[in-house]
Parts: C-alpha cells; sequence; structure tokens
C-alpha cells in the first residue's frame, strides 16, 4: 500500500485549536490550544499514534492556539517550529502553565522553506493582532497544504498560497448580520471587523472563490464563531457564492466544517486518487 498523508482536527475556535498532519513516518501538530488529556482521548478513540518523528507549529501567541504546547513539548519531546516573535508571545502569555525548553524552540522565517522531517514548511504572513501570526504551506511529496487561520483580511500573499493548494483549511468566524446584531460590545466588534481581526463568512467565500484553481480538492472552514456564526450558515454562504459563479461543491471539490470542540474525523490526502 503506497503511503498515505492524514490530516485530523481536534477542535477549532475559541475554545482550542490543534490538528495533526501525519504519515506513519512522520508527523506535525498545527497549533496546541487542546488538553493533553484530551488529545489522548482522541488518539484512542480515532486509533492515532504518534510516529518516530514529530513536530509542533505554532500559528500565533493567542491562548486557544498555544495553552498546551509547552505541555505538549514536554510530554512528547517534541521540537516547537515558530517565528521568533511567537516563541516569544509564549514566554509571555500567562496562560501557558509550561514553558517551552529552548532546547526544543526552532525559529521560523516569512517566505522560508524548513524542511520538517518528510514536510517541506513554509510560513506567511497572515493579519492578525497578535504578536505576530504566519499560515502555513506545507508541502509533502506532491501533496499542497495551506492553513490560514486568525486572518483578518487576505493579502496577496496569502492569495497565491491558496492558488497552490490541493488542501486549504481557512476561516470563517462570523457571518456579518450576526456578529452585527449579536451581544458582543461595540469595540469588539470593530475588532473582529478589522484587517487584523477575523474573516468573515463573505470575506471567507470570496477568498476562495477568487483563488480556487482546479488542483484544489477539498477545503474545511475552520475557526467559526460560537455566538456569531452557524456551520450551516458558514457552508452555504460558500456554496452560494461559488455556486453563483459555476463553481459546484461536491463536484469541483469537497468542502467541510470542522467542529468548535472534538473531533471532525480522519480525512486522507491524496489528490491523485481521491474521489469528489
Amino acid at each position: 500500500m503506497n503511503e498515505t498523508l492524514r490530516y485530523i482536527s481536534f477542535g477549532s475556535g475559541s475554545s482550542g485549536n490543534c490538528s495533526l498532519l501525519w504519515t506513519s513516518t512522520d508527523a506535525l501538530f498545527i497549533d496546541a490550544g487542546v488538553g493533553i488529556r484530551l488529545l489522548k482521548k482522541y488518539f484512542a478513540e480515532y486509533g492515532v499514534s504518534l510516529p518516530h518523528f514529530c513536530s509542533i507549529l505554532v500559528t500565533h501567541d493567542h491562548a486557544d492556539h498555544v495553552k498546551c504546547v509547552g505541555a505538549l513539548c514536554h510530554d512528547h519531546s517534541l521540537p516547537v517550529y515558530a517565528t521568533a516573535a511567537v516563541h516569544h508571545g509564549i514566554d509571555r502569555n500567562y496562560c501557558v502553565g509550561r514553558k517551552v525548553p529552548a532546547a526544543y524552540r526552532r525559529y521560523l522565517s516569512y517566505g522560508q522553506t524548513e524542511e520538517v522531517g518528510a514536510f517541506r514548511v513554509t510560513p506567511f504572513r497572515v493579519p492578525h493582532d497578535s504578536t505576530d501570526n504566519v499560515g502555513f504551506q506545507i508541502m509533502w511529496n506532491n501533496v499542497c497544504f495551506v492553513i490560514i487561520t486568525d486572518a483578518g483580511c487576505v493579502t496577496e500573499e496569502m492569495a497565491e498560497h491558496i492558488r497552490q493548494a490541493n488542501y486549504l483549511v481557512i476561516e470563517a468566524n462570523h457571518d456579518i448580520e450576526m456578529l452585527d446584531n449579536g451581544p458582543y460590545p461595540r469595540i469588539l466588534k470593530e475588532r473582529i471587523k478589522s484587517d487584523t481581526g477575523h474573516l468573515s463568512n463573505t470575506a471567507c467565500a470570496q477568498a476562495v472563490l477568487q483563488n480556487a484553481t482546479p488542483k484544489l480538492r477539498h477545503v474545511w472552514l475552520c475557526h467559526l464563531s460560537q455566538e456569531n456564526n452557524h456551520p450551516v450558515l458558514a457552508q452555504k454562504t460558500m456554496e452560494a457564492t461559488l455556486r453563483n459563479n459555476g463553481i459546484i461543491v461536491g463536484i469541483d471539490f469537497k468542502l467541510d466544517v470542522l467542529r468548535r470542540r472534538g473531533v471532525t474525523g480522519v480525512y486522507y490526502l491524496d489528490p491523485a486518487n481521491e474521489a469528489i
């Protein structure tokens, strides 16, 4: 049997973000905002076991993405890859009880590709009101996986990575009308809608519409707000926007919404063999 790349999300939202991209020999955690006990429970339920080579990639230093990074690093002796600014932000974040030891810190720079086990990882800038924030393009063999979370807007640099993706995880945080009419104070609403806040369903749909190519096979919507969005609404907004412009979800590519809490199954990533 040929080697397969697999993807699983253990949570995607303000309660905690963590996912795993892995083969039989290599693995990458992307963020570590889900508790160790929960991760072990999910591993057992879904038959996930960490291969010999495993690392952690960190997008940014907000607590819902890093609160367990030190514990995960300590428990499994995993190197942590992040920009210098993100590492500094983790050190200052009081929600991170166990810090990342210096010996396990690995430093990333924008636009520079790092060989991390069998993966080629390229970080790129994503605008957000954290100390620093990156998206990741992750190459394995000829498979291109791109993740963009906590993004206030879509830059041309981000759009270029979307155009290269076979598999794309992208934020659809809020419905604009729900946010405007919801309970949040005005200052928080303005922060969310700013260019360093979060992507709306509409902005996410436009980003995919404008940059999807025929090689895109699967899109996952991530980091949905509990108060200002709903999975069905996010999916319908994406589907309608694409359908009105001749792109049919389920025919041109697959679309799923990641759960805010809990696991969203195991996905097998192989653009040569995956059936639409």
